[in-house]
Formats: structure tokens, sequence, C-alpha cells
């Protein structure tokens, strides 16, 4: 099984945002490649990859956005926003907080680099930690972090 698609990323071809099942109008457009047609989509109809197709993203092309909290940026890997099914990867400059936040469903995280600490304990590289809904917290990375999380729901922010 392969966790990337075979073929140079020029053969990837670019989802344009709100015109594929799934995914927000918010959205930048996204390497995306058909296993189907893995050469030919370069200019594809999005809708034409059908719902069932699978998606593959190119993160190092999606740029990071601001989560609105200093020193923690966010690149966008999935996110239904009628379900609020969101999965991104974070990167937590050192010293960066997140201030008083609830888990309004069940957060999960995977620690790719660094570590993430709270009142409650630190997970670190390679360590993985998941909040029930209604878990309450103030996160901080001490010496900045880069992590895949997986949320239910948006969190609630308290401060």
């Amino acid at each position: 099984m392969r966790s990337t698609p075979a073929g140079p990323p020029s053969s990837w071809c670019r989802v344009t945002p709100g015109k594929q099942q799934g995914l927000s109008t918010s959205e930048p457009a996204r390497s995306v490649r058909s296993p189907h047609n893995p050469v030919s989509c370069t200019n594809m109809d999005p809708i034409a990859l059908g719902p069932l197709v699978s998606r593959y993203i190119n993160v190092s092309d999606l740029p990071w956005k601001p989560t609105g909290h200093p020193g923690v940026e966010m690149k966008v890997l999935l996110e239904d926003k009628e379900s609020g099914l969101l999965t991104a990867l974070f990167r937590w400059q050192p010293g960066a907080v997140l201030p008083l936040h609830e888990h309004v469903e069940i957060e999960q995280t995977y620690v790719l680099e660094g570590s993430i600490v709270d009142e409650e304990g630190e997970v670190k590289k390679g360590d993985f930690v998941w909040r029930p809904k209604g878990n309450r917290h103030v996160a901080r990375s001490p010496n900045g972090a880069l992590v895949l999380g997986f949320f239910l729901k948006p969190n609630r922010f308290l401060a």
C-alpha cells in the first residue's frame, strides 16, 4: 500500500474549493491525484473525480495559515464545515500558548516534533493524546511543536 501516489507532483491535479463534495469554499486549492487517471487529470474538473475517489494531498504545497493565536499556524488537510470534521497540521513556535478552550467533541493530537504541555501533562514527539468532549485546558509549547490534530467540532475558546 502506498502512502503517497506514484508519479511526479506535476502529474497531480488541482482541485478548486467549493466544487468538490466535502470541501469548504474557504479552502485553498489542493494538489490531488486520481489513482484512476494519474497523469491526464491536470485540467480535470474536480467533480469528475467522483465522490468515492481518494484525494491525495500534497501537504508541502499547502500554505501555513494563521489560527488567530500568536505563534500557532495550521495547514488544513481535511475540513467538512457541515459536520465540523477537521484534520490539520499545526506548527507551534517556541513559547506559543493556546488560551483556555473547551473541546466540544473529541479531540485527538499526535505529536510529530517537540511537545505540547497543559495542567494535566505533556505529550512529546511520537506520543498521542485524546481529550473527551467537555475537556478544558490551556495548551502551551515551551520549545515549539509540530502536531497532527483531529477534531469532530471546532474548539470553543473561553478566554
